[in-house]
């Protein structure tokens, strides 16, 4: 899982906030060819919830959203010449923001039958992951205030409590070596990236 890293200007020393900063990029959308676009739609809209942007009046290009600040966070293209056995992308990944909101995310998919259902805490965050209507691996997640080093996936069951979640979670990443709070992590790598930035 990618972490986008926002370099807090309080975590700088003088000399480094007196520097121009670059912006720090952040992942805006995904791409995906599909064969069967309005299947694809319906999933989309009724399952995750995501709505149409826009899209091209023949149907070759539709854009969907769930957040008014962006356009469009994902975007089916007609054309897929592959068979559903071979995934387009390795995974598509959204943060829903809570823990709540995942066992939302997991309880709807598992009503809708969607295949590859698996929860999974990667110890800095609680995921459910499941495929779409042709195969692509969709991951809903959320991040927990916890580092642990990566790679780092165990099982966790989303149907217990969030306040069980929660501290079942925290016990396992208290036992990991390397574990720290995640704030600590954040302004170790805050670091990193401004040296990396004035190199």
């Amino acid at each position: 899982m990618t972490l986008l890293i926002a370099i807090c200007p309080s975590m700088l020393t003088k000399e480094e906030t007196a520097m121009p900063q670059e912006q720090a990029p952040r992942l805006s959308h995904v791409g995906l060819y599909v064969s069967d676009v309005p299947r694809m739609i319906d999933f989309y809209t009724k399952v995750l919830g995501f709505v149409v942007s826009d899209g091209a009046p023949d149907g070759r290009i539709t854009f969907l959203s769930r957040n008014p600040s962006d356009h469009h966070q994902v975007v089916l293209v007609r054309g897929r010449t592959t068979d559903t056995e071979t995934p387009m992308v390795q995974q598509v990944s959204f943060n829903v923001g809570n823990l709540a909101a995942v066992q939302r995310a997991y309880r709807k998919v598992s009503e809708a039958d969607c295949q590859g259902i698996r929860p999974v805490s990667h110890g800095n965050a609680w995921s459910v992951y499941f495929q779409d209507p042709e195969g692509n691996q969709i991951e809903m997640f959320c991040d927990t205030p916890w580092y642990v080093p990566q790679p780092c996936g165990f099982k966790i069951n989303l149907d217990k409590n969030e306040d069980e979640v929660y501290r079942a979670t925290e016990a396992y990443c208290r036992e990991q070596p390397g574990f720290k709070p995640m704030e600590e992590w954040r302004a170790e790598i805050s670091k990193t990236i401004a040296a990396q930035l004035q190199a």
